[in-house]
């Protein structure tokens, strides 16, 4: 088919939408989506750079369908994961659908109730949706789901590489299967995503249980136009040229705060900007710091915030003022705005420190540099400067190489991270088998079984593991066995499902809600807190301090009012896993002599000298190294599960390798206290790696692994044996001891 015979397949209203923009041609990724839609009944994955146009690559032809083929009910699911991405999605297919006849819903906790009742009443054209209102569809209107999917056509997964291998990812995939049984056919699925690192095995994800082929279009790939800079300072050095060696500033009235947070404010001043950090943390101590400096210099606070504690109405005044005109507004987040909200023209991304992933790097790239400009970034580097006695491995400037390995990854190999399955998701299993009886009532174990272990996310959980969490979910009440031996949910069961936060699969907390007094005297909402300080204490939230006024314990509430200043805050949680590759790379960053184009001065500087250091001191060609007395040191190079899994073998073994003392930074090194020599030290590590590591036993038997949002109600050995699966790598340990032997040519 010819790029000009797709456009004249397309609906009326599509070719005018099109005629309207101003476009003189397709793109191959829409000509590419329209042959698979139009003339093949397979799924369909789109995988192409951020703003190429996936999402009217999708809906072009499926709209037209629709239109030449009107469905009776819902013909079109959308399932996002952000609520602010459906409500930018939303906006985008109003206008698409004017002229159409085909009505758009969005569904999602912060859409009034009227919408939704108009919906159920009349259900038609396309429902945009996030997987927990999905849910909670599922179990509260199961009845309802014939009448309303009956004629559905289509599911479009947006944002898919967030979702595959994720626990968000296999509720989907279980909601996908349970309305197919329900409905009787399978709908077709288009996956969208701008960061797959491995297609082939997102088709597969996609199709899932579909028993349907799943195509992955090949698109000419896109030439690599960006704008990038790395730069470094050190935290007391308040010279913004920290290249050579030279004194710090007098200190005086024109003096910076911190050099290293007064450059990345001139990066973004006079800019329309996103500004990221890699924790909530971070996010407001920048946010605060912006405001600190915009006020010393007198300038205007153009400075927002957007990350998940805070209020939607914050959250959205935020992506309003992105999109908007005004000048050079500039919001620090977090992930929340990494996905694919249009904002519009962004001049820059400015991100502190290194990303933890290639493909989260390109996430947040790519939100710059639309409407044919280059997209740009501007990395930098804050780190302390390093006292004489600063042991060896807190020497290297851990977040700068990484930065750099995770851009020489892609430029080089164009190499992302691929998902990785969860062969036992205990925590989805436990909520999906209640979400499955609050549907439809009571089922007998076998016909429980048969249906949950052939859902895509749980076809490795062996009957028997499934039977001990029934058992125990039984013991303790979240199951009931009635008398004809069927199960139903329990009381303990029906507890949980009354909370609207069941709904989600992913963990949360029991915050405290902040309110403040408005200009208005209305208590406006500011966002959440984990712990709530006593009354007269202070704490940081959307940049800015708050002083308690009074607390609402019963009803979980924090009373504030503002008070000038700059504090640190902190939530819970973890900031993802780092792949083996990026730490291997990171090696050879050190090793080689290559100079990198976009390292600023300090950069490049810090990078010399830590090169320097890593060849003098023998960090480059063993792992293994002595830092004098007993301490020791190794750099295995090793992702977050590998170094997981040997950091556990090591402790597991102290006391017949006779070391002691063990301490550790994130996936980068294990420094510990040995008594004995390395060569000895090196052989019986090799030998470990010979005889192959047992995941089963790095698990202590009083250990209790939780992370996921269920754990804690799940019984012990199951969580220890999904642990074991799930979280450590021994293959990827085994061979580093192995190659420790050979090093050390034992």
């Amino acid at each position: 088919m010819q790029e000009i015979t797709v456009f004249d397949r397309f609906a009326p209203f599509v070719r005018e939408y099109i005629w309207s923009h101003g476009w003189e041609s397709l793109r191959a990724v829409q000509v590419a989506a329209a042959q698979v839609i139009f003339d093949t009944d397979h799924h369909l994955l789109l995988t192409s750079t951020t703003a190429s146009g996936k999402t009217e690559a999708a809906f072009f032809p499926i709209l037209t369908e629709l239109y030449e083929r009107p469905a009776r009910g819902i013909a079109v699911l959308y399932v996002a994961p952000l609520k602010s991405l459906i409500n930018d999605q939303f906006g985008r297919m109003e206008e698409l659908l004017r002229e159409s006849g085909i009505p758009v819903t969005h569904w999602h906790g912060d859409v009034a109730a009227s919408h939704k009742k108009k919906l159920l009443a009349c259900p038609e054209g396309i429902l945009q949706i996030t997987p927990e209102s999905l849910e909670s569809m599922l179990i509260n209107r199961s009845n309802d789901i014939p009448r309303l999917f009956g004629d559905l056509r289509f599911v479009v997964i947006d944002e898919v590489h967030t979702l595959t291998g994720a626990d968000r990812g296999n509720q989907i995939q279980c909601q996908l299967s349970r309305i197919a049984r329900l409905i009787g056919h399978q709908p077709r699925r288009v996956g969208l995503s701008a960061t797959v690192g491995d297609p082939q095995q997102a088709a597969e994800w996609l199709s899932g249980d579909s028993g349907i082929l799943c195509e992955v279009p090949t698109l000419p790939p896109a030439a690599l136009r960006w704008r990038l800079g790395l730069e470094h300072f050190f935290f007391a050095n308040a010279d913004p040229d920290q290249s050579d060696d030279k004194k710090p500033l007098d200190g005086g009235e024109n003096s910076p705060l911190d050099a290293g947070y007064e450059y990345m404010y001139d990066c973004v001043k006079d800019k329309k900007a996103l500004v990221f950090s890699n924790s909530r943390e971070e996010t407001e101590y920048l946010t605060a710091t912006f405001r600190q400096i915009a006020a010393r210099r007198h300038d205007k606070d153009r400075f927002y915030i957007h990350h998940g504690n805070l209020s939607a109405a914050l959250r959205e005044d935020a992506e309003r003022r992105m999109k908007s005109d005004e000048e050079h507004a500039v919001t620090c987040a977090t992930v929340t705005m990494e996905l694919g909200i249009d904002i519009g023209r962004l001049e820059r991304v400015l991100q502190s420190d290194a990303p933890t992933s290639v493909c989260s790097f390109l996430q947040r790239l790519g939100r710059s540099g639309r409407r044919d400009a280059p997209p740009e970034m501007m990395m930098v580097f804050r780190e302390e400067d390093p006292l004489p006695n600063t042991p060896l491995p807190q020497l290297l400037p851990w977040g700068l190489l990484r930065a750099i390995a995770i851009v020489q990854l892609y430029l080089e190999e164009r190499f992302i991270e691929p998902p990785r399955r969860k062969k036992m998701p205990m925590s989805l299993l436990f909520h999906q088998t209640l979400s499955v009886l609050a549907a439809s009532g009571e089922r007998t174990p076998r016909a429980l079984a048969e249906q949950i272990l052939k859902m895509p996310p749980f076809t490795a959980v062996a009957r028997e593991d499934y039977r001990a969490l029934l058992v125990h979910m039984v013991t303790d009440g979240f199951l009931e066995l009635t008398e004809q031996k069927g199960l139903i949910v329990g009381l303990a069961g029906e507890r949980l499902l009354r909370s609207f936060q069941f709904y989600a699969v992913f963990k949360d907390s029991e915050d405290f809600t902040v309110r403040a007094t408005g200009e208005h005297g209305t208590a406006e909402e500011i966002g959440t807190i984990t712990t709530p300080p006593p009354v007269g204490d202070r704490f940081a939230l959307a940049g800015r301090v708050w002083e308690v006024e009074e607390l609402d314990i019963a009803r979980r509430l924090v009373y504030v009012h503002a008070v000038a200043g700059k504090m640190e805050v902190s939530w819970p949680g973890d900031y993802g896993e780092i792949h083996t590759r990026i730490l291997q790379r990171m090696r050879r960053v050190l090793a080689e002599d290559t100079d990198y184009p976009y390292l600023k001065p300090n950069a490049k500087h810090r990078l010399d000298v830590a090169r320097h250091l890593a060849r003098n001191t023998g960090v480059t060609e063993k792992m293994l190294l002595h830092l004098g007395g007993r301490t020791w040191c190794l750099f295995p190079w090793l992702g977050t599960r590998g170094f997981r899994t040997l950091r556990r073998t090591l402790t597991a073994n102290a006391a017949a390798l006779g070391v002691s003392g063990i301490e550790y930074e994130g996936c980068c090194y294990l420094k510990f206290h040995l008594d004995g020599d390395g060569a000895t030290l090196a052989a019986r590590l090799s030998v470990l790696g010979e005889e192959g590591i047992h995941a089963a036993e790095l698990v202590g038997a009083a250990e209790l692994p939780l992370f996921d949002k269920f754990d804690a109600l799940l019984p012990r050995e199951l969580l220890q044996k999904a642990f074991a699966t799930d979280r450590l790598d021994t293959v990827e340990a085994a061979g580093v001891l192995r190659a420790l032997g050979n090093e050390w040519g034992v």
